[in-house]
This record gives C-alpha cells, structure tokens and sequence, in this order.
C-alpha cells in the first residue's frame, strides 16, 4: 500500500502541495472495473502531466441523503475505498461530506468553488454520465465548457462492459451478492467481494462443537445472501488464512439473532477478540438450513469445511488489483 496516500476531509483542507492535480471525480462505490478504467485514465493523465492524482469522492453516499428511507447496501465504506485508492497508486482521496446544503450547491459553484478555487485542479475525469450541483442540473457538456473557462482540461470515459457487453455497475454488482453470486461479482469488481469489521465475542458454541469461529457483525444494510461461503480472512497484521464463513442469523441455534459472520479459519488457533479483520468471499457453499439437533450440524460443517478447503486449493489472483489487496 501507498504509505504516503492521505485521506483529506473535505476540499477545503487540501495540501497546497496535492493543488494542481488531476482529479477522478465520483462516488466509485465498489471500485469496480468501470470505475478502474475512470481511475486509470486519471493515473495516466496525471502521469503525463507530472503531477499528483487525486480521487474526489462523497461521504455518505448521496443516495443516503436524498433517500434515507432506504437503506443503502454500500460495497465499500470509505475506509475499504481509500485502501483500494491507495493500491492503484493514487497520491489521496478528498472525502467531501455530502449533505442538504452541499447537494444545494448549483453545477457553476460546485466548478467554481469546489473544482477550481478549493482543489485548483489542472484536469478532471469523470464517467460519462457524470452529472453534478442542484437538481443534477451540471452534466459533461457543462463540464466540457465550464473547464474551458477555467483552464483546466476534462476527460470523460465511455462506459464499460464486461465481456457479455453489459455494462459494470455498481447496482448490478449489489443484486448478484443479494443472489449470492460471489464469483460473478469478483468478475465485476476485478477483486474478490471483502466485508471488514472487528471480531467480537459471541456465545463460543462453535468451540463446543470443535468449530470456533471469528464473530463480526456486518451494517445492517448489508444485503449479502445468508449462507456458507469459501472465504480468505485477513487479520490486521496482514497474515491470511483460508476459512469456511456462515453469514446469517444461524436457524438451528439462534434464530431470533441478528446476522452474524462467523468464520471457522482452518489449522489456525489464537485469539483473534478486538481486531479490525478482512474476510473475502470466494464461493458460495450453500444457503442457511435449520438442523434437527447439533449432529447432524457438525456433520455438514465438516463437509462444508472440505469443500471451501477444495475450492480455494487452487485459486489465483484475478487481477494486479486483486493481488495488491492479497485477498
């Protein structure tokens, strides 16, 4: 990781050493493949220029604001975000609170104080369908001429498919996790699916039953499906372990709790309580089932052990990407 990438709150706090930059401009929830080819025109036009890249992102995401109604499965909190920014070698993210008066401000402000007076940037690169400032009144033509007048350069990036022609989204990435479809939705992000908490105490049943696991409780809004995964757990230090992961409210023995994921993390022993831990979905196993007694439970979580130790055997990056982040 870029041990240099800072994290600025807002564009009013900016290094006058960061000014000048090429700037990405948008929410990039997830990161995924059509925010990287975004991302990789910034690197490559700040590159070019000598001079920093930056990533100008919203915190909480807008939809939050304009829709608090509705719960918002968010693939990458802002910390997860700022590591990934930091892996593609991006010098800083600026995390511009979003809010009622910020979203007030319209497309002329948001260039004039934001863009050129805050950050002095030299370029921008945005999604094609970037639209910005009250009522979304801002869209890339207006940036296209706005730059003119300010004297900074704009590029925006067509939208891209991934080899079906469908078009990388973060929508689209939520309903296949919602499905449990794991591996469709690393295929998309360019990286393995991770969820990161910190590992807290529960009931130690697994431990009776030769099975102790690594308890972490997701944001509510998660929408991952419930059920056993093949996953790859990171600890805070960096080491990685393979595992077998339950994500749910566990049927068979507590089926009035919230979810919970729990990992069984194989030929591992130590205590784990009070560290802030990554855990990568692999392969979805199976869905939640209610046994009849804790057997014939421990008989499937051993066979669900074998199969998350075959599937992730003989699994290899699926990305430069994927292999700086060590999922």
């Amino acid at each position: 990781m870029n041990k240099s990438f800072q994290r600025i709150p807002g564009t009013r706090k900016l290094p006058e050493s960061l000014r000048g930059g090429v700037v990405a401009i948008g929410n990039f929830d997830g990161v995924h493949r059509g925010h990287q080819a975004v991302l990789g025109r910034a690197l490559d036009e700040a590159a070019r220029r000598g001079v920093p890249a930056l990533v100008l992102t919203f915190d909480p995401h807008p939809r939050t604001v304009f829709r608090p109604d509705v719960p918002l499965f968010q693939l990458t909190p802002a910390p997860m975000k700022a590591r990934i920014l930091a892996d593609l070698g991006f010098a800083a993210v600026v995390e511009q609170p979003f809010n009622r008066e910020f979203a007030s401000l319209d497309a002329e402000s948001f260039v004039t104080g934001i863009l050129d007076t805050n950050l002095g940037i030299s370029h921008a690169v945005t999604g094609f369908d970037f639209h910005f400032g009250k009522n979304r009144q801002g869209g890339p033509a207006f940036l296209m001429e706005a730059g003119e007048r300010h004297g900074f350069g704009v590029t925006l990036v067509d939208a891209f498919r991934d080899e079906g022609a469908e078009i990388v989204s973060s929508s689209r990435i939520r309903e296949l996790l919602c499905e449990g479809e794991v591996a469709q939705a690393a295929g998309l992000l360019g990286y393995r699916y991770t969820v990161e908490a910190e590992v807290t105490r529960g009931k130690q049943l697994g431990r009776t039953l030769g099975f102790p696991t690594a308890n972490m409780a997701l944001p509510e809004s998660c929408g991952l499906k419930h059920g056993i995964y093949a996953v790859r757990f990171r600890r805070a230090d960096g080491t990685l372990h393979d595992g077998v992961a339950s994500f749910g409210r566990r049927p068979t023995v507590d089926t009035d709790g919230a979810p919970l994921l729990e990992t069984f993390l194989f030929d591992f022993a130590g205590d784990l309580y009070g560290e802030t831990c990554q855990v990568s979905l692999f392969g979805y196993l199976r869905g939640e089932v209610k046994f009849d007694g804790l057997d014939p439970l421990v008989v499937q979580m051993k066979r669900d052990e074998q199969e998350a130790r075959a599937l992730l055997a003989g699994v290899r990056p699926l990305s430069e990407l994927d292999g700086a982040l060590a999922f």
